[in-house]
């Protein structure tokens, strides 16, 4: 026995409440500081009582949304408040009940829902307990609800488990095709709720589809005549049928529906106001005199019995079309409006459409079709074209294209494992990019779509990522790809999570092909070390690299403000080969031994051009120097005949080695002109009152802390200016030198000859 179900007629004012996301109660003034400290709000105060709200907590919300959403979609019957209760042993005084948090009846089905969230994405360890809890009840279910809602045909079960947040395991899902459970998750929820938000009623045959695939469903067999032909290869049915009967048999395979893995999903999502236009036009006794494209799918799905035919045997046979009561044995590959236009409509039942259904069309050719017919009507995207590609080219004979549909699904997959680190990141075409969701399928398409990684040769030679076909390809591919960028988020996390955002630049489209470059490179030193990498199980090989993994992770994590910053600018093909050098280099102080191709070139030329930079930017750095120090001397001791700046500013033992050179250069030269670098410090430190607002570089510390970057600079100068030494500066140096640079030459300046300085 069930109990708390009622005819949905019965639920309007339930369904409003579990429509919102609040909860609401009235409460009298006097409480409201305490309902205030519990999270609550004051939505209107009246003289003595309050109506106040706070939303509902997650496991709440989920059970309420659903409800609404079976409530939506035109069940007959729904679950009350707090859900459903079936009885154990109806006929003991000690019945237990179980509570099914939703319960949704109609004429063809009976679902039976649990709902499972968290507040945070997680994996639950006793998600195996739900699943073998909710399994035991299947036949008590049915009987109940055969017993107390008889229906003119069997109603088929289904039992659902809705989560939201859960991260659910290959195994955990394994386990519940195994007990026969439903799986759906808060982007299933989602889908449904746009879904039937643009067609109501008519959304639940594609709800109904997606749980019961291929399922016979009593009461929807049916028979038509048919012509029967061919298009190309291809055979093929023309027919008339009620849009009410097609609605329940059609499956519209949306493109934003559905795992990223699936190789049937590739249509444009339905658009409401394109329905809404279209409804207009039947209303006003519009009609259509073209097709409505579909592939009837499955061996069974139809039967053709040909008929008696006039004539001879050239051109179409006429004859009798069976057709399976199945929800998804009809898959619109084009006409999805025009369909979806009847829905709710009472011409539904009595207009006719006509149909050309392919026999068990290749998703491949489908996708194919659905451009073909769609490319004069409204042009297709090219970041749509890029996601279709997987479908398009999944079975195709050239290596090349195969390789790209498993890399396209593979990126797609990426995106939506929430246990991925690309979880929710990658811009698919019908996405409006965030600072989070940034990173173009086509740019992460192009960085690990290589031969070198799955195809190098066809038959003589295959790359780490190849597993022999495409689905275990696919597979090897995730879960080396997922680990890669596991180890670079848990490296510099808080880098990552900026994405695009005010100091990101990591997870970003340039960032992303830099790792998969280093992957790449990675890969081919452990090939160049006799590690036979496509013998490798798929944990094995994820090992092998693990320790490459972290290190470049603890790299990015490491990097300055100011590193961040350069690695974000290196952008282009260009950039992003500076920047993974760099990180092959970072890699290469770890490992000594790691030396892939190129790297000893780039790093012999990198170090040339540092110190070409490097000795620009000295000569500038020096000159201003020697400007700000004289100005300030001559500035504060005067600059007469008697020069006497260079004898009451300049301690005595330089001004000899200074005099010392003069004479050996036979005075052509000015006296500061043969001053060294360091001397400036020097001079500085010993009239520091003088030249600690304008040469203290660093403010911490006492005053020889506060000049220490000139001997650094001096230090530098020396590998610029002696290169026979094979000395290079450091990127490190390099950019120590820039900051230099832009301090002590910035437009502001630091030296004012001007300034009163009587009081310093």
């Amino acid at each position: 026995m069930i109990e708390n179900i009622f005819e949905t007629e019965e639920l309007k004012s339930l369904a409003r409440l579990k429509r919102s996301g609040r909860v609401f109660r009235t409460v009298k003034n006097q409480n409201i500081p305490e309902h205030l400290s519990n999270g609550w709000q004051v939505q209107r105060k009246n003289k003595k009582t309050s109506r106040v709200f706070r939303p509902k907590r997650h496991d709440i919300l989920l059970e309420d949304r659903v409800w609404f959403l079976l409530y939506a979609m035109g069940f007959t019957h729904l679950s009350g408040e707090g859900g459903a209760f079936l009885l154990v042993d109806p006929k003991s005084e000690a019945a237990t009940k179980n509570q099914i948090d939703v319960v949704g009846l109609n004429p063809e089905v009976a679902i039976a829902v649990e709902c499972k969230s968290s507040s945070t994405p997680r994996k639950d360890g006793r998600f195996q307990e739900y699943l073998a809890k909710h399994s035991v009840i299947r036949q008590r279910f049915v009987n109940s609800v055969k017993t107390q809602f008889p229906s003119e045909s069997n109603r088929v079960p289904v039992l659902l488990l809705f989560t939201w947040n859960l991260i659910v395991s290959d195994h955990d899902e394994d386990r519940a095709r195994e007990q026969k459970v439903v799986l759906l998750n808060e982007h299933d929820l989602k889908y449904y709720e746009q879904l039937v938000a643009h067609l109501g009623p008519a959304a639940k045959y594609q709800f109904f589809a997606d749980m019961l695939p291929d399922r016979q469903i009593p009461g929807l067999r049916t028979a038509v005549p048919a012509l029967e032909t061919k298009v190309g290869p291809h055979t093929c049915y023309s027919f008339s049928i009620t849009p009410e009967y097609l609605l329940k048999i059609a499956f519209v395979s949306h493109r934003a529906k559905g795992k990223a893995s699936d190789i049937d999903t590739y249509q444009r999502m339905i658009k409401r106001s394109r329905l809404k236009n279209i409804k207009e036009y039947i209303d006003n006794g519009g009609m259509f005199p073209t097709n409505i494209v579909v592939s009837i799918e499955g061996r069974r799905s139809l039967r053709f019995d040909k008929g008696k035919q006039e004539g001879g045997p050239e051109g179409a046979r006429y004859g009798t079309l069976h057709l399976a009561p199945s929800y998804r044995s009809a898959w619109i590959i084009d006409g999805q409006h025009r369909l979806f236009a009847y829905s709710g409509l009472d011409r539904a039942r009595s207009s006719h459409l006509s149909v050309l259904a392919f026999n068990n069309l290749p998703a491949s050719k489908q996708a194919q079709l659905f451009i073909d017919i769609n490319h004069e009507q409204k042009s297709v995207k090219r970041s749509l074209l890029q996601e279709l590609y997987a479908e398009l080219n999944w079975d195709a004979d050239e290596d090349d294209k195969r390789l790209g549909a498993i890399v396209s699904k593979a990126i797609q997959a990426l995106n939506e494992d929430k246990d991925s680190p690309l979880w929710g990141r990658i811009l698919l075409s019908d996405d409006a990019p965030t600072d989070q969701r940034c990173i173009s399928l086509t740019s992460i398409f192009s960085a690990l779509n290589q031969p070198d990684l799955f195809i190098v040769k066809k038959n003589i030679q295959y790359g780490p990522l190849w597993a022999g076909d495409n689905s275990r390809t696919l597979k090897r591919t995730l879960r080396i790809v997922k680990a890669w960028f596991g180890w670079i988020r848990d490296g510099a996390e808080e880098w990552w999570e900026l994405g695009r955002a005010e100091g990101g630049g990591l997870a970003m489209n340039d960032g992303v092909a830099v790792c998969i470059g280093v992957l790449r490179s990675v890969l081919q030193h452990l090939l160049s070390k006799n590690f036979n990498l496509i013998t490798l199980e798929d944990t094995e090989l994820v090992e092998v690299t693990k320790a490459y993994g972290e290190a470049l992770g603890e790299y990015f994590g490491s990097m300055s403000v100011d590193k961040r910053r350069a690695f974000r600018s290196l952008r282009g093909n260009q950039g992003r080969a500076s920047a993974r050098r760099r990180c092959e280099a970072a890699l290469k102080d770890q490992f000594p031994n790691f030396s892939p191709p190129g790297l000893e070139e780039f790093l012999n030329l990198e170090a040339a051009q540092t110190n070409e930079k490097g000795f620009s930017i000295i000569q500038r750095v020096e000159t201003t120097l020697q400007k700000i120090t004289i100005d300030a001397l001559k500035a504060e001791y005067g600059d007469g005949q008697d020069e006497t700046w260079w004898y009451s500013g300049i301690p005595e033992s330089i001004r000899k080695k200074a005099a010392e050179r003069q004479e050996e250069d036979q005075g052509k030269g000015k006296k500061e002109s043969y001053l060294d670098l360091v001397d400036f410090r020097t001079i500085a430190v010993d009239k520091w009152t003088l030249f600690k607002d304008l040469l203290a570089f660093d403010q911490r510390g006492n005053k020889r802390k506060q000049t220490e970057w000139i001997v650094k600079l001096n230090e530098m100068r020396k590998i610029v200016m002696h290169p026979a030494k094979q000395q290079v500066l450091t990127w490190d140096e390099l950019s120590e030198l820039e900051k230099y640079d832009q301090w002590i030459n910035e437009p502001s300046g630091a030296f004012d000859p001007t300034k009163d300085r009587s009081n310093a």
